[in-house]
Formats: structure tokens, C-alpha cells, sequence
């Protein structure tokens, strides 16, 4: 089933909520800090997906020159499976080819079955991987790569 959603760069007024999404999510989520700063950064784009006037998730991507990265995606788990996570990618790589980026990168837990499958979905490969990348639990990442054709 899908949520009607609305997707809208990220701002410091909304930190509190993102912080509350990463403790539910992850096992070793960012800090207020941590994802203040990153939605600061130049180089960086944040996006929350909400539905009415709920933050229900949210992903941040960062680029350099023709490169990019999707450092995190977050979705509320009673929102999950409703195509939040799809939009937030669909808009994240949207403003990474409006930068000029080429390729994009992204590191995923390999256990992360649904997430994996998501990323290969919208047609990421298997570039490499990191051993024992993740903590809590210590787990390796696949390191997924996806060329952008054209650019802006």
C-alpha cells in the first residue's frame, strides 16, 4: 500500500524528529550533532518524506565533483513498504544528477535483505565490500554503485 507523501529538503527545526527516526531504525544511530551537521554541510542534500505534518523518513546524500553517496535512508517502521523509501532515493538522486554527479555510491548492511533489494530495484550493483564496517552488531557492507546517465 502506498502513503501519499510529500518530499521537502530537510532544516535544523526538524533534527529532534530525524535523531528519533535513527534510535528507532538503527542499532548505532547518529546524534543530534552528528545529523545537524550533516544537513549543514555544503556538498550535502537532506530530504524528509512527510505524511501531513509527520517526518515518517528521511535520507541524506553528499557529492564531490562528479561523485556522490547516499549516507543514510530512514523510514519509520509503520511506514515501511509504502514506497517512502523509493520516493526519498527517486528525489535524492534527482538532486544529485542536478549537480552533475555521474556515479553513486552507498554502503548496506548484508543481512539488510528489503533494503538490498530496494537498491537493486532502482539499479544498483555490487561494486565491493567492507569488512566489519557495521557495528552493533559487527556485520560487513556491500558497497552498491550506480552510474547516472547523462548528468544534469
Amino acid at each position: 500500500m502506498a502513503v501519499r507523501c510529500q518530499i521537502r529538503p530537510a532544516s535544523p527545526a526538524d533534527i529532534a524528529r530525524l535523531a528519533e527516526l535513527e534510535r528507532i531504525c538503527f542499532n548505532d544511530p547518529w546524534s543530534q550533532a552528528g545529523l545537524r551537521e550533516m544537513i549543514a554541510a555544503t556538498h550535502t542534500i537532506g530530504l524528509v518524506a512527510e505524511a501531513g505534518r509527520t517526518i515518517i523518513g528521511y535520507a541524506v546524500g553528499r557529492y564531490a565533483a562528479d561523485s556522490g553517496e547516499i549516507l543514510n535512508l530512514a523510514v519509520a517502521p509503520e511506514h515501511r513498504r509504502e514506497g517512502v523509501a523509493a520516493h526519498l532515493i527517486d528525489a535524492l538522486l534527482e538532486g544529485l544528477r542536478s549537480r552533475e554527479v555521474r556515479e553513486v555510491y552507498l554502503e548496506v548492511r548484508e543481512s539488510n535483505g528489503p533494503a538490498r533489494a530496494l537498491y537493486q530495484d532502482k539499479g544498483f550493483t555490487v561494486a565491493g565490500m567492507r569488512r566489519a564496517y557495521y557495528r552493533y552488531p559487527t556485520e560487513d557492507a556491500l558497497v552498491l554503485r550506480l552510474p547516472l546517465d547523462g548528468g544534469a
